[in-house]
């Protein structure tokens, strides 16, 4: 059997209960066709970059699986089927990774630098900057006419 990673998002107005209860659907598709579903991470509802099907946000979820490809077939059928499922993808993985994916990791902001200038120093004001002096240029007027215009 072949290891798969399966994300997939389902609209923003189905309730998390909801999306657990798809997860379990489709769990069981999968163990009905001689299969094994490990790690499931819900992602929880997130912002989507473009609209889809008139929906801005998605509940995403995520499944570690180890089926043969008739049963990651039949599961995506039944998924084009489903209102509730905006988008899915599913794939093929060497090894799945141990601990929560990237996605779950919690990042500490602590330690990420402030962007709010308190890694560069203080701000100056708009009338603190330095002038630069032209003494050395000669006055436009009185400047010999560029060879190209000539």
């Amino acid at each position: 059997m072949a290891l798969y990673e399966h994300v997939f998002l389902a609209r923003q107005d189905v309730s998390a209960q909801q999306v657990d209860a798809l997860v379990e659907q489709y769990k069981g598709v999968i163990e009905a066709n001689g299969g094994k579903v490990g790690r499931i991470e819900n992602w929880g509802l997130k912002s989507l970059t473009y609209r889809i099907k008139k929906n801005r946000k998605a509940h995403y979820a995520l499944m570690d699986i180890d089926a043969p490809a008739a049963a990651i077939h039949e599961m995506e059928r039944q998924m084009r089927i489903n209102e509730d499922i905006l988008r899915y993808m599913t794939i093929a993985v060497e090894a799945h990774e141990e601990g929560p994916s990237a996605m779950m990791q919690k990042r500490d902001r602590d330690d990420r630098p402030r962007r709010d200038g308190d890694d560069r120093g203080p701000r100056r004001e708009f009338g603190d900057r330095p002038r630069r002096d032209f003494g050395d240029r000669p006055p436009r007027g009185d400047r010999p006419p560029r060879e190209d215009r000539a």
